[in-house]
């Protein structure tokens, strides 16, 4: 089934996407929060060792370095938000972003939303940072779907 792609809000300086996953809402919570799971879509690191609100940890991409991590939301298995910033620099709000990713059970399948925020406040381009973001949730979150349905 062809999904639709994240979408860009320039008013709001969000990026947001909605997928319809067939996998039950705890499998795709692991999916989203395991750094085992994680590397099976996105990037090729993922260190999440303390789940917890203020848990700091490391997403990493080859050709981009390692983002740090800090964990604002874990209420499993319907929502969990991280902020993630600038390879080599600590978190702060003119080099990061929220990522915040909701999931609805429909059935024994899971409707996961992603909305991205903060890009408002960043140092750089707000609009060339949605535009990349954008077109990285339209294909990390295929290869998720892709991942949790080849492995049902």
């Amino acid at each position: 089934m062809s999904q639709p792609a994240a979408v860009i809000d320039t008013e709001n300086y969000t990026v947001t996407r909605s997928v319809h996953i067939k996998a039950t809402p705890d499998r795709v919570w692991a999916a989203i929060t395991r750094g085992d799971l994680i590397t099976q879509w996105l990037g090729n690191k993922a260190e999440l060792p303390d789940l917890r609100v203020g848990g700091e940890g490391v997403f990493g991409f080859e050709g981009y370095g390692e983002f740090p991590v800090r964990i604002d939301e874990v209420d499993e298995p319907a929502v969990f938000a991280f902020t993630w910033g600038t390879p080599g620099q600590p978190l702060a709000a003119d080099n990061s972003t929220q990522v915040r990713f909701t999931l609805v059970p429909d059935g024994d399948a899971t409707i996961l939303s992603v909305v991205e925020s903060g890009f408002g406040l960043l140092s750089r381009d707000p609009v060339v940072a949605m535009s990349s973001n954008r077109e990285g949730w339209t294909s990390e979150l295929d290869e998720l779907v892709d991942y949790l349905e080849g492995a049902a």
